[in-house]
């Protein structure tokens, strides 16, 4: 069985978690950014897979799991960006592959296509990411978490569609428990403040990826109900030379959903 190793570094003066298991090229796993986010819930069902054939790196993003609960109300994406590739360079990654799910595969597609990426990548995996956001009522489910039992568990059912994850209680309440660290549910919902005399931001406008050059795969679940139906198919034609692969029997995160498909195909599109 691969070692999967918990591991802590200070990055710009921030304490930054990470778990870290195998050796080869590296793979840097972004997660997502709902309520209790973090690498440990995101990825689980992947890293031993991954780790057969990569070193793997899954950082947690400034202000979830146990990273450091910081966060900018001047601009929090860029202070992402700028942590992450911190990072990099503090493991002493030159070039390495990439998987975000969610918030963390939006960041990863919107970097990607700037014109001088801070990050090094190879190849990319977006995962449910990327394009436009609709605010939506399964979103809405999302945005509203009060820290209770209850309301995760409606959290996980918007999510989700497996039945083994959507009826494992055990798995709602670490899920529950994860989003009640210290100074988490804060920084999540940061992101959601505004001052009386701005007026609401709504959702982000996508950006231009005509740009990108990166070899890109794009995974979708077929029943995300925090996407429009057939997103994938509609963000595609949008990045250049992209991949497509729909997970039929998957919401939000088929990395979770459907753990083993999505492990092959995304290993198949990475030692392709």
């Amino acid at each position: 069985m691969t070692e999967i190793s918990s591991q802590y570094i200070v990055v710009d003066g921030a304490r930054t978690h990470f778990l870290h298991a195998g050796k080869g090229f590296p793979l840097v796993l972004l997660h997502s950014g709902e309520f209790g986010g973090c690498a440990e819930l995101s990825w689980e069902y992947n890293i031993e897979a991954l780790a057969e054939h990569f070193e793997v790196f899954a950082p947690d993003w400034l202000g979830y799991g146990k990273t450091a609960k910081i966060f900018s109300f001047e601009n929090m994406w860029d202070l992402r960006i700028q942590h992450i590739a911190s990072f990099l360079r503090a493991v002493c990654i030159e070039k390495a592959h990439f998987i975000g799910n969610s918030m963390g595969g939006t960041m990863l597609l919107a970097t990607a296509a700037l014109a001088s990426p801070p990050w090094p990548m190879e190849k990319i995996v977006v995962v449910a990411g990327g394009g436009t956001v609709p605010d939506n009522e399964g979103r809405k489910v999302l945005n509203s978490y009060d820290g209770s039992l209850d309301h995760m568990r409606r959290v996980v059912e918007t999510m989700f569609v497996n039945p083994a994850i959507v009826n494992d209680e055990a798995y709602i309440e670490r899920r529950h428990r994860l989003s009640r660290e210290p100074g988490a549910w804060e920084c999540t919902a940061a992101v959601r403040f505004k001052a009386p005399w701005r007026e609401p931001s709504g959702m982000p406008t996508p950006p231009d990826y005509s740009g990108l050059s990166v070899p890109t795969l794009l995974v979708t679940g077929a029943r995300d109900g925090l996407r429009e139906p057939g997103f994938g198919a509609k963000l595609q034609p949008q990045v250049p030379g992209a991949k497509l692969h729909v997970v039929e029997q998957s919401g939000h995160c088929p990395q979770i959903d459907a753990a083993e498909e999505f492990n092959r195909v995304v290993l198949s599109f990475l030692k392709g």
